[in-house]
């Protein structure tokens, strides 16, 4: 017998933004395989966390995806979804709003964030009373004068690809000590699963760097010269992947058009500081599309254009604190609208 560490994850009922909460679980197991089936719910007081009364504070964690932990011995990353004590999905639980139980979505994510110093409060590179030198140069930058917090960086890609994330890239961003790291999978769920996980390793691995991770989509003032946070979401169903024609692609995309408000509600806090038209966005109050437009709401990959109308769309508008469940949620639904 083996004592086994399972650290179970879940989203808090902090509104408009969530929080990731976790705690430990320590069972004795026998050739411990790693799997669902080999874990069962477990609890937590949500009163502690905005998700129920202290007179029946109870809430349950039901385990639904589960990777290995790189940095425990023994460990295991358990990424839950919330449940009323009747079994009955929480409010706050964007997870079971997604349909796509048939994993026809596919969803590759590119999380943007700035890393923090602790001490100064500010992105690494920015001195404390000034400002670095202007955008330019930080973009897939290489080298001390540009380039910050590449060891943290490197790290954390270490540990997603040990964890067993379909973790696809890494790179330094426009603003100065800013990072973006993309993921990949089929299926809607599993993509927002993902997401989490990876986020809760990079939270994790700061604390051991005196830095921590900012994803406010305009951390330096919606008045400032600096490009904000986004989390661009690439979707794609059957429909997509086999249309072969302009008129499809069209039509799903006119199928976001009236429901500009309802992506947004679910896009992200303070995304309209980030949605301004400028630094490769479109106005939070308007909608478009186009090939390679990065300037617009939804971006038609050119290599999609090159493959005769076969491939994917790219959602530029959520913010680097949206929850992927329920961004992956909202555009399925639209996608679903579309009259094709």
């Amino acid at each position: 017998m083996a004592k086994i560490k399972l650290e179970y994850l879940w989203l808090d009922g902090y509104k408009p933004t969530q929080n990731l909460r976790s705690k430990t679980k320590v069972e004795e197991h026998e050739n411990f395989k790693g799997t669902l089936e080999e874990i069962g719910n477990w609890s937590f007081d949500g009163s502690s966390t905005r998700q129920a009364e202290g007179g029946a504070s109870d809430c349950i964690l039901k385990p639904v995806a589960i990777y290995p932990d790189p940095e425990r011995r023994n460990g295991y990353l358990v990424m839950t979804e919330v449940l009323n004590a009747d079994g009955t999905p929480h409010e706050s639980n964007g997870r079971a709003t997604i349909d796509d139980d048939d994993n026809d979505f596919w969803f590759g994510f590119e999380q943007e964030y700035f890393i923090m110093d602790t001490h100064t409060q500010l992105p690494l590179g920015f001195p404390v009373g000034g400002y670095p030198a202007p955008q330019g140069m930080y973009y897939c930058s290489v080298g001390g004068k540009n380039t910050h917090g590449r060891d943290l960086v490197e790290e954390h890609a270490d540990l997603c690809i040990d964890a067993g994330l379909n973790f696809e890239g890494i790179n330094q961003e426009v603003a100065c000590g800013q990072w973006e790291f993309q993921l990949f999978a089929k299926g809607a769920k599993k993509a927002g699963d993902e997401i989490w996980v990876a986020r809760y390793l990079l939270d994790r691995l700061t604390e051991k760097y005196g830095y921590y991770i900012e994803y406010h989509p305009k951390p330096l003032g919606k008045d400032m010269d600096w490009n904000g946070s986004g989390m661009h979401a690439n979707f794609s169903n059957t429909t997509l992947r086999t249309a072969g024609n302009k008129a499809t692609y069209e039509a799903i995309c006119e199928a976001f058009r009236p429901v500009v408000k309802e992506h947004i509600e679910v896009y992200g806090e303070f995304n309209d500081q980030r949605l301004t038209g400028e630094h490769e966005t479109q106005s939070i109050t308007e909608f478009s599309y186009g090939i390679s437009d990065r300037g617009a709401s939804i971006r038609i990959p050119v290599a999609t254009v090159e493959s005769g109308w076969k491939g994917w769309l790219e959602d530029r508008r959520p913010a680097s604190n949206g929850d992927p469940y329920k961004i992956a949620g909202r555009i399925i639904k639209t996608v679903k609208s579309a009259k094709i």
